[in-house]
């Protein structure tokens, strides 16, 4: 059943950084991301949010908000129908309305005093009422640099309970940096390593192997393609993970025939929203990772994540995500939004996404 909009409203805004952000792919001193809101005819409101990521060939952040911007020529919206093409949107930009769509709905079923009532089975949209149970577990995101640099961010995040660390490799002294944070956490913690597709097969492989006497989890994304991907995995015990190369279920299946990998990373601006990422996962185990999301894209993958861990067969590894990066930002957009208490996030108790935006921050960091 469709939803009747009064109002659509596209807000492009920007988050800095506490300290720049650096992977292989380049530095970024702030994350530029689109805020949806859909007001429906009943005055309720949901939000949505785009991260363009247009340095990995992806949608620009105008295009985005002008794809956005033409829902307002649609008097109803419904998932089936943005999920089929219906306003031919972009990943980003789909993953944003379909969201709002899913927070105004559960907000909706608070209004009309229904906090269980009937939700999409891929997301546990609230009516407010529960607990909300399931903190998220989190891992560690640090920036790549010299490997000192590294090792004392990581007890940094260690002191504040994490015990899952990724690595951005493809900068510099890989090994080295690997090395430092597993003396500098200690054996007991997982660590994981992302190349963000920045090395050739054979790099690849030389780096992995290296760093196999370390115990790495995962790597993510080491090269570029899933047959790339394919070589790595048979010469190395790694398990391969990939990132940029699955966007669809189509991708995933193809992966698995390929070999390519033995599990993927999730961000959902990148697949196209909830309903992509769960599809996604039925076919390989996923973590969900941040697009350097703003709150509301945190807590619709934390609603994922949580989903994911729901539904896991038994016997299933218990992966961290990689949904703790408000941790990295100086400031935010929300008065109620996702906490990282003990390297866990915790989402806000209110219905639907349960963010609630602070205006004036807003205002201050609208682009």
């Amino acid at each position: 059943m469709g939803v009747r909009i009064a109002t659509v409203e596209v807000i492009p805004y920007a988050l800095p950084f506490s300290e720049f952000y650096v992977t292989a792919r380049g530095s970024l001193a702030q994350r530029e991301m689109v805020l949806l809101r859909l007001r429906s005819d009943d005055g309720l409101t949901g939000l949505g949010e785009a991260v363009p990521m247009s340095l990995r060939g992806g949608a620009t952040l105008a295009r985005v908000v002008g794809e956005l911007e033409l829902l307002s020529e649609l008097s109803e919206l419904d998932e089936a129908g943005l999920r089929g093409g219906i306003a031919n949107l972009s990943a980003p930009a789909r993953c944003a309305a379909l969201t709002a769509l899913m927070d105004l709905r559960g907000r909706r079923a608070a209004a009309e005093g229904h906090p269980t009532a009937t939700r999409a089975p891929f997301q546990p949209l609230s009516g407010g009422n529960d607990d909300r149970a399931g903190a998220v577990a989190c891992n560690a995101t640090l920036v790549a640099g010299e490997p000192a640099a590294v090792a004392a961010d990581a007890e940094r995040w260690a002191e504040e309970g994490f015990s899952t660390f990724k690595l951005k490799l493809g900068t510099g002294d890989d090994t080295g940096q690997v090395r430092a944070v597993r003396e500098a956490v200690g054996t007991g913690a997982r660590i994981r390593v992302d190349a963000n597709a920045s090395w050739e097969v054979a790099a690849a492989v030389r780096t992995l192997r290296e760093l196999e006497e370390l115990d790495v989890e995962l790597a993510e994304q080491p090269v570029a393609t899933l047959e790339e991907a394919a070589e790595v995995a048979a010469a190395t015990s790694i398990p391969i993970a990939a990132d940029e190369s699955v966007a669809s279920r189509s991708d995933a299946e193809r992966a698995v025939s390929l070999g390519a990998c033995e599990l993927t990373g999730i961000k959902l601006s990148k697949v196209g929203g909830p309903e992509e990422a769960i599809e996604i996962a039925e076919v390989l185990p996923s973590y969900v990772s941040s697009a350097l999301d703003g709150p509301g894209g945190i807590a619709a993958a934390a609603q994922v994540a949580q989903t994911l861990g729901e539904n896991a067969p038994a016997g299933a590894v218990d992966l961290a995500h990689g949904l703790a990066t408000q941790r990295l930002f100086s400031a935010s957009v929300a008065t109620t939004e996702c906490e990282l208490r003990d390297g866990m996030l915790h989402l806000p108790s209110g219905p639907g996404l349960g963010v609630e935006i602070d205006e004036r921050a807003l205002d201050h960091h609208r682009l």
